[in-house]
């Protein structure tokens, strides 16, 4: 890879040709009325929005003005306007999150066919966002500019948000589907959903299910079962009472059980580390995001800049790069 290589010229360069096609079924092509504006100029924004951890969307247009870099990245002209924030409301609302899920098991594809995610080994595990709200004063268990957010625990106390459900390879450490509820549903809910959902993606490869005592429950385990996936999930202290030898983990953390399965349980932490990149590096904790579909539209476009970076490490013979966002960051 060339060293002046930047983010730049890697946007500019990479073919994006599937997910424009994708991005174009949301407009009407032809007929009367304005023609759109380039969708996939505004996808690229609100990635580099993301991977430059850019705040907000008025912050974003503030920049378009006189950054002429980013105007390249984004498909803009020196005599057009950048994309104005409601333009990349509207775009967010017409794209939605089927077309969002496509485009991420699109790049997907691509990552596993070249080996980059093998797809065997997945780990389950749910992160907190908070949400972009205070609690309702009539009932303190919701927002209230956010009546769709719901109190849950987030570490040691209870805040007001939701719940980001998400499956990850524990090799390549990238995602492979995600869920999102309000904060007080158990995981247990969304499980055989993102189950599903990662048993699609992974083209049916997944051998191996990793995920905490949360996500214990017969259901969940007969499902895998079914589908030929060995399950290493603790046991919590109110199941199989008194039967030795069963994975356990307790109050201090320490795990007990088979070599075998205490093994397999640590790459547990593949998943910790992915949470710690989306909110730390792609913004995931910091949006403006109300109604749980906004806030699912804004989880999956944190999950696609992080996998687009994959996919351009992929593609420029940097692989080693492909869990850092230090390619569409600098």
């Amino acid at each position: 890879m060339e060293k002046n290589k930047n983010s730049c010229s890697i946007l500019r360069d990479l073919n994006l040709s599937d997910i424009e096609n994708t991005l174009s079924e949301a407009y009407h092509q032809n007929g009367a009325g304005r023609p759109p504006r380039k969708p996939v100029g505004i996808f690229k924004a609100l990635v580099i929005k993301r991977v430059k951890q850019i705040p907000s969307d008025r912050e974003l247009y503030r920049r378009l003005w006189t950054n002429q870099d980013l105007r390249e990245i984004c498909d803009i002209e020196d005599y057009e306007n950048p994309y104005h924030p409601s333009q990349l409301t509207r775009f967010r609302e017409r794209v939605g999150v089927k077309k969002l899920e496509k485009i991420m098991n699109t790049l997907l594809d691509e990552l596993i066919d070249n080996k980059v995610v093998s797809g065997k080994k997945v780990v389950f595990d749910a992160t907190f966002i908070k949400a972009y709200s205070k609690r309702d004063l009539h009932d303190n268990s919701r927002g209230g500019s956010d009546p769709e957010a719901r109190v849950g625990r987030n570490g040691k106390t209870y805040e007001l948000g939701y719940k980001l459900h998400l499956a990850v390879d524990a090799k390549s450490e990238l995602p492979l589907a995600i869920t999102v509820a309000p904060a007080n549903d158990n995981e247990k809910k969304h499980a055989p959903e993102l189950f599903k959902k990662a048993l699609k993606a992974t083209s049916k490869k997944m051998k191996l299910l990793i995920a905490d005592s949360q996500y214990s429950s017969r259901s969940q385990r007969e499902q895998a079962a079914d589908a030929g996936v060995r399950v290493v999930i603790p046991y919590p202290a109110n199941q199989m009472r008194g039967k030795e030898g069963l994975l356990r983990v307790d109050r201090f953390f320490r795990t007990h059980g088979s070599k075998r399965e205490k093994r397999a349980y640590r790459l547990r932490s593949s998943v910790e580390r992915v949470n710690s990149r989306l909110k730390e590096q792609l913004c995931l904790k910091n949006h403006k995001a109300r109604s749980l579909l906004r806030v699912t539209v804004h989880c999956l476009l944190c999950l696609i800049a992080m996998l687009l970076n994959a996919v351009a490490a992929m593609r420029l013979g940097v692989v080693n790069k492909a869990r850092s966002m230090s390619l569409l960051a600098k």
